[in-house]
């Protein structure tokens, strides 16, 4: 199986913000989504890669079969890969 892997989402300015982890980039670019982030540039530790995503979050109805103390509309992130960029320094 995958080990969980460390992904630092960096700003405009490059700065690292906060980190999500997951076994995928787009798993820790979804729990990044979730939080309100919209432009999403993930750099993934001990790499030099980083992983450019945009997400939104967007309210849906719930599913069936879901709980009764679930609210009728719920958050869900969605997420879109738009590219990987190399970093020369790190």
């Amino acid at each position: 199986m995958a080990e969980t892997r460390n992904f630092a989402l960096r700003d405009k300015k490059g700065n690292e913000i906060g980190v999500f982890t997951g076994k995928q980039p787009r798993q820790a670019a979804l729990k990044a989504a979730n939080r309100g982030h919209t432009d999403i540039r993930l750099r993934e530790r001990g790499t030099k890669k980083v992983h450019i995503f945009v997400g939104e979050r967007v309210q849906v109805k719930k599913p069936k079969g879901a709980p009764a103390w679930m609210p009728d509309e719920i958050w869900k992130p969605r997420v879109k890969k738009t590219g990987v960029e190399k970093l020369d320094e790190l």
